[in-house]
């Protein structure tokens, strides 16, 4: 916990990849926080008070004031705790550049969540279109994230916004692969990609972020099954 002058709380669920990655993004950045973890079928008095617009999760709660929306958090630590860990570069030009790929890992997760509202016999268009944006993003990033053509480089230290992302959008793949029933991400097809989310979920920092396994597989299957829909 923060001083005084300096407290932050977040609000949030254990399984939300929205969630996950500001807790990542604070763990980079080394900010010292609070977790109150919600039942979002009973959304307690403190979230519906800070977040009364969306009434979701994650909300940071940074000296009594809320800020909201995943992405807009993530920037919001980045100003807010100028120095140390950046998780944007300042040159404008690669600012834009990471913002525009931050913004399509957002949309291959919603792709993700049109292959969990599917039936399993209507998955291979929606998971086309995973596959598809599979391999922009692996086109996308290799030249200005991965000059070298590999993630070696990758460590605890210089973690930034699109490690972030993708964690919490792949982090717990396999769970999802399996909770799905489909192959999502193929190292033959998007080596990679894939060889960056394993080196990301080998570093010990992110190994606190992303949720177990078999927890991850038992709550997706429930909510599939309890006819829930992103």
């Amino acid at each position: 916990m923060g001083s005084g002058e300096n407290k932050v709380v977040l609000h949030g669920m254990w399984a939300s990849p929205y969630v996950k990655r500001v807790e990542l993004a604070l763990k980079i950045k080394g900010i010292p926080f609070e977790y109150v973890e919600e039942n979002l079928r009973n959304k307690s008095p403190q979230l519906l008070k800070y977040n009364p617009v969306q009434k979701k999760v994650p909300v940071l709660v940074h000296n009594g004031k809320p800020v909201c929306e995943s992405l807009v958090i993530l920037e919001y630590l980045d100003e807010v705790w100028s120095t140390g860990p950046q998780l944007l570069p300042k040159e404008p030009y690669q600012r834009a550049n990471f913002r525009f790929w931050a913004a399509y890992i957002q949309q291959l997760l919603e792709s993700i969540f049109k292959l969990f509202n599917a039936d399993k016999e209507a998955h291979e268009k929606p998971l086309q279109e995973v596959h598809e944006k599979l391999r922009n993003l692996e086109d996308g990033v290799k030249e200005f994230y991965f000059p070298e053509g590999s993630p070696n480089h990758i460590s605890a230290e210089n973690l930034g916004i699109l490690d972030v992302m993708l964690v919490s959008v792949l982090g717990p793949f396999r769970a999802k692969e399996e909770a799905f029933s489909v192959k999502i991400l193929d190292p033959g097809k998007n080596p990679l990609i894939f060889s960056w989310i394993q080196a990301l979920i080998e570093l010990p920092l992110v190994k606190e972020v992303v949720p177990p396994h078999d927890k991850m597989v038992g709550v997706l299957q429930f909510l599939k099954q309890s006819g829930f829909k992103f």
